[in-house]
């Protein structure tokens, strides 16, 4: 899976603690009662065009309570600073704020690593006025400290330590206090074991930091293991269960085929590649049908037509 995707399922599964992270002073007044809704972007294809599309996760807040207007946030993850376009970012904001018919649009572009040259401000202007003012909220996460979010309530930014700047010595432990917060803050197991994964991805230990971290983490590393293994279990279970029942499914299906053929062969002879192809093609409701058809049809066409 891709950083950005990665990073788009991480907006859109925790969008409040997303936007309590990343654009911490738009989203202060943002409380639980407030209601998050990510936009559904296909709508604006022929507007936006492909590669816009699949630039941001935008994500609309609503008051419902009427004391605030409805406010867009238009968040973009760049895991290559060197990728990102002010000019395009501009754009996008543009017309996703003339279909939306908006002017409270807040863009978010967070920096897998250092965003350093970035363009961080866009203004057209002539001799004498500027005419455009673009700016966005920006968050590179490679300049974080991890000391300053090592032990934050937040489930994002515990996910995102690996992400930080902390010295290289301290690895193993930067990893263990990302998988801590993980299972203090998300109850979900599902969940857990999909950012666990997330986590092992931007730490990306090698053999003997994993080693390490058996050996320091203990009781961490082999809960985190039990649990996975027992999940991997619960799948394959599951995964064996539908197989089955598609498999009866089939075999029924099969023998009310094997049946009609049978059939058919006593009644007209012998049946062409073509016949039995339909045969086997047919649903369980045609099959049916032309199986009773078979006691008064006169000829092979009646039974199938």
């Amino acid at each position: 899976m891709s950083h950005d995707q990665n990073f788009k399922n991480l907006l859109l599964d925790y969008s409040r603690q997303a936007l309590a992270f990343f654009a911490a002073t738009e989203a202060a007044e943002i409380d639980e009662k407030v209601r998050i809704t990510p936009v559904r972007q296909e709508q604006f294809q022929e507007r936006l065009g492909e590669r816009f599309r699949e630039l941001d996760v935008p994500l609309r807040v609503e008051w419902p309570d009427g004391r605030r207007e409805a406010l867009l946030f238009v968040l973009e993850e760049e895991s290559d600073a060197r990728r990102f376009s002010i000019h395009r970012l501009a754009h996008y904001c543009l017309d996703l704020a003339e279909l939306m018919k908006t002017d409270r649009l807040v863009p978010v572009v967070i920096f897998l690593r250092r965003a350093k040259g970035v363009a961080q401000r866009l203004r057209l202007s002539g001799n004498q006025d500027t005419y455009l003012d673009f700016l966005y909220l920006s968050c590179a996460l490679g300049e974080l400290s991890y000391e300053d979010h090592r032990h934050s309530d937040n489930l994002v930014a515990r996910l995102n330590l690996p992400n930080m700047q902390y010295p290289a010595r301290r690895k193993v432990e930067v990893y263990a206090q990302a998988v801590r917060g993980l299972t203090e803050l998300e109850p979900d197991p599902e969940k857990q074991l999909k950012y666990l994964d997330f986590i092992d991805i931007y730490a990306a230990l090698d053999d003997n930091e994993r080693a390490e971290y058996q050996r320091d983490y203990p009781d961490e590393a082999q809960t985190m293991s039990r649990f996975a293994e027992r999940f991997h279990e619960q799948g394959m279970q599951q995964g064996m269960q539908r197989g089955i029942q598609q498999g009866m499914q089939q075999g029924k299906h099969q023998g009310e085929a094997l049946v009609l053929e049978r059939q058919l062969r006593l009644k007209f002879g012998t049946l062409s590649d073509a016949v039995q192809h339909r045969i086997e093609q047919a649903s369980e409701e045609t099959l049916l049908t032309w199986s009773e058809r078979v006691l008064t049809a006169g000829s092979l066409d009646e039974v199938l037509h």
